[in-house]
């Protein structure tokens, strides 16, 4: 977590004097952070094998937390290294650090490692949680974007264009971009989780909370990509699509743990 704050504040300091130094640092800052990050899930995953439990940890809300800090990471260097806006760092690594520093200041987040419970006792947890936080990941990044997006069209509309920000186009592109990596990722997470329900409930779809707010958020990107294909929608109001996208995912995660009971109840 430490890293990652250093990270977000290197690439702040990047924004604010285009030095080339500083934002290699941080860069380097950010995937020393993730080698790093890496290693601790490499141990955690040993550590329940030395318990005797044996399981992927991406079983609780502590876990998949720092999951969702790790894919988040992973996706923004990703596009960072294709399209070299280190910039959009400023507005992404903040979640990396946040997912953490979440792990102890939410309730009811234990960082023990314990048995599974039986619905969780199978090969599915890993491909069907996986996908989805690699979803989600991507959909924070897009978040990140559209806000600096909306930030530059309205410094563009005063006449007072900030020079430090990309482009409007190449905003709205990696902002593209990161939604077709996450899209068909939440989709596949629907679909092995509605092939794991089967498996554990005998029933693929039971409209539980976490499965209709999945599905709420999956209809969202899903309208994102069709109005871009079908009628031209990009700019402003792809970048405000992505925000209530976001927004959708935040409550498929959290609210429905902490607000609406359900089978998921456990994460």
């Amino acid at each position: 977590m430490g890293i990652y704050l250093l990270g977000f504040v290197g690439y702040l300091v990047y924004a604010t004097s285009k030095n080339v130094a500083v934002g290699k640092v941080s860069t380097g800052l950010l995937a020393a952070g993730l080698l790093f990050h890496s290693v601790g899930l490499i141990l955690r995953w040993m550590e329940t094998h030395w318990t005797g439990y044996g399981y992927v940890p991406l079983s609780n809300m502590y876990e998949s937390l720092i999951f969702f800090s790790w894919t988040i990471v992973l996706i923004y260097l990703i596009l960072e290294t294709k399209y070299q806006q280190k910039v959009i760092g400023v507005f992404v690594t903040p979640f990396a650090f946040l997912a953490i520093a979440l792990t102890s200041i939410i309730p009811g987040v234990n960082a023990k490692i314990t048995p599974l419970v039986p619905a969780l006792q199978s090969n599915w947890l890993t491909i069907h949680v996986t996908t989805c936080f690699f979803g989600y990941a991507s959909f924070a990044v897009s978040f990140g974007i559209s806000l600096l997006y909306l930030i530059r069209e309205k410094k563009d509309t005063q006449g007072s264009g900030p020079t430090w920000l990309p482009s409007p186009s190449v905003l709205d592109e990696i902002n593209y971009k990161a939604i077709v990596i996450g899209f068909p990722m939440l989709t596949l997470g629907i679909i092995t989780g509605a092939a794991w329900a089967n498996y554990a409930w005998g029933r693929y779809w039971t409209w539980d909370p976490k499965e209709t707010w999945s599905l709420i958020t999956w209809l969202v990107y899903a309208a994102f990509l069709h109005a871009r294909f079908t009628r031209g929608w990009r700019g402003r109001k792809a970048a405000i699509l992505s925000l209530v996208g976001f927004a959708a995912v935040l409550f498929t995660y959290f609210g429905v743990n902490y607000l609406i009971s359900g089978l998921h109840s456990y994460l």
